[in-house]
Formats: structure tokens, sequence, C-alpha cells
């Protein structure tokens, strides 16, 4: 089934062989990449596939490393699977707004169509009839943002099931916030759906925004799809490095996103008790949706006092909310007190 939904010339492309690749065993003198001999720490190109990283990785996520694949951030695999499924100006991706942005920026480059099906208001579900309705034999992505950006809450795993069962192409779950979540992360349904694909990355609970490094998990032959459109290097060796380092401090990394999860609550209540405050969305990820009275001037009243929020008002069904971001304990004080005064 995967086969018959990615694009043919894709199916027939013979990927660029990086010299790392073209032999098996152990070597000690490598002059086969025109790489400078001289020890710099960094004279040699990084492991094109990334297993050592992937081995960690694995060993968290319960998952082989064989259905994972690593991205220069989640955009990357959203760019790929693009590449590997979609025929411009043929076929065409399916997206729920209020949604992450970059599924239709990428779609754009692509020259890929945008076929939106909202949120149902309030819930913040996916309407699943609707989706299966407005899906056909073009439909080759679903995006499906969980905890979504920029709501902030979960996509049912009930929801998520009946998607990967019933649309006719791949899906796609974005779980960039899944670590702040307590829904259990859709990479526990990859052995019962070829079609699906779990993205994660390190940018957020990781801390790790500045190394730009995503993962994408899914079965073996989507995974090979990926390696085989990707460019050979993509992941480099800082990265790779700094990786590594993060995940062998997993118990810092679990403090924190426990912390937050704590300041989270702290700061629902405070903004609760402001007048101009007309509406928290429950959130599962490390941000807060907040409607209130005139927005655009509380945005700008923020700016002035050197706090950035993001305005999501002209997002559809996000009109007249602001998006706030759970900082450190003194970052938050200091965005409620500025709320305070405002009042």
């Amino acid at each position: 089934m995967i086969q018959n939904l990615v694009r043919p010339n894709i199916r027939r492309l013979t990927p660029y062989s990086s010299a790392r690749s073209e032999f098996k065993g152990k070597a000690e003198v490598f002059l086969d990449a025109n790489e400078s001999p001289y020890d710099t720490g960094y004279n040699r190109y990084p492991d094109p596939l990334q297993w050592k990283l992937k081995q960690a990785i694995s060993e968290l996520k319960c998952i082989a490393p064989e259905h994972i694949f690593l991205g220069n951030g989640s955009d990357e695999a959203i760019d790929l699977l693009l590449r590997i499924f979609c025929e411009p100006a043929v076929d065409h991706i399916i997206t729920l707004p209020p949604t992450y942005g970059m599924y239709r920026v990428s779609a754009d480059i692509a020259n890929v169509e945008v076929r939106e099906v909202p949120l149902r208001p309030g819930s913040f579900q996916p309407d699943v009839e609707a989706i299966l309705t407005a899906a056909n034999s073009h439909s080759k992505l679903l995006f499906i943002c969980s905890p979504n950006n920029p709501t902030g809450n979960n996509i049912r795993t009930k929801f998520i099931r009946e998607l990967a069962e019933g649309f006719p192409g791949i899906v796609v779950v974005d779980e960039a916030y899944i670590d702040f979540s307590a829904q259990e992360s859709a990479i526990s349904l990859l052995p019962e759906f070829s079609n699906l694909v779990v993205l994660q990355t390190f940018s957020k609970a990781w801390g790790m925004a500045g190394i730009r490094l995503g993962m994408a998990f899914a079965s073996e032959e989507i995974i090979h799809y990926f390696n085989k459109v990707k460019p050979p290097y993509n992941i480099n060796q800082l990265t790779q490095e700094a990786a590594l380092q993060a995940l062998a401090k997993k118990e810092e990394q679990e403090r924190q996103v426990q912390q937050l999860l704590g300041q989270r609550t702290l700061l629902q209540q405070h903004l609760g008790g402001l007048p101009f405050v007309e509406r928290i969305y429950p959130s599962d990820a490390n941000f807060l949706l907040v409607k209130m009275e005139a927005p655009k001037i509380v945005y700008n009243y923020l700016v002035e006092r050197g706090v950035i929020v993001r305005d999501r008002s002209r997002v559809t069904l996000c009109e007249g909310c602001l998006r706030i971001t759970v900082g450190t304990p003194a970052e938050n004080e200091r965005v409620f007190r500025a709320l305070v005064e405002f009042e």
C-alpha cells in the first residue's frame, strides 16, 4: 500500500551514495571522501544514518532504530514527506486548522494544494466524518498536531485511530509537545498502522531548539523512503553529540518538565483572576491559549514592556486569543505583574 502512495519518480530514484556507506566493516585509513586528514575533532563526515544516536532514542522510546528518522528539525521531515508522497499540482494534503503553520508553508513551496477541515469549535477535536468525506485518492497526507498548536489540547487517541483506519493516504501525527502531555504517544499505534508517521522534537521539552533536531517514527518502508531522499549528511556531528549528551541527562529533563507543568497551573490560576481575560483553554502543552478583551492592545502593551507573546487573534477559531508560553517562575511572574498593571 505505501509504495502505491509514493511518487513514481521517488520509487525509481537512485539515492546519492556517500563514501562512508559504500563499505562494510572497520577501517583505519580513510582516503575515500576527500576530507582533511588532520584531526580537528570534526574533520570527518558524521554518520549519515546517525546509528549511535538512534540507538539511544530507541531505548528511550521503546522502538527499534530501523523505525526512526532524524531530521534538521521536524520541518525537514515535513518537507520530505511532501517530496516523497505528493505530486506537485496534482496531489493535496489535508490540515485541521487552527494548527501549525509550517504544514501549509511546506506545501506551498512544493506546489501542493492544502485542503482545510477545521477542528470542532470549543473542543478543538477533529471532525472525522468531514475529514474522510473530504479525502480522495489524491489526499496523500493528513497532518494532525497533538497536543495541538496553538490550542494546546490533545487530539484524542480514538480519533487518531479512526483516521489512520479510514484515511487513504499517510496520517502524520505531530507530537512536538507530547512530553508535556499525560496522553500516550501515537508511537504505540505504529504496529497497527503502516500509514502512520509520528513526529517529535528535541526543541521543546528537551530544551534543545538551537540544535535543530527532529524525529520521525514510522514503518521501515516509510523510513526507507526518508533515507532515500534526505541529504547524505543531514545531521551534523555537533548536533548528534549534543543530543547524546541531553539523552544522558534524562532525569534533569523530567525535572524541568514537571516544573513547567507546575508553572503552567500557577500561570493559569493567576491569569484567570484578571477581569479582561475571558477564557483560558485547557492545555496539554507548555503554553496557554488565552482569550481576552482587546488582545492586540494587550500584545502591544506587553511588547513595550519587553515581554513577547504570540498574537493568534486572527487565526481560525482563535479569535481574540494570545498564546503565552510557560517560562521560568521569574518570567511568568513578570508577565503576570505586567498584566496586573495593564488592568
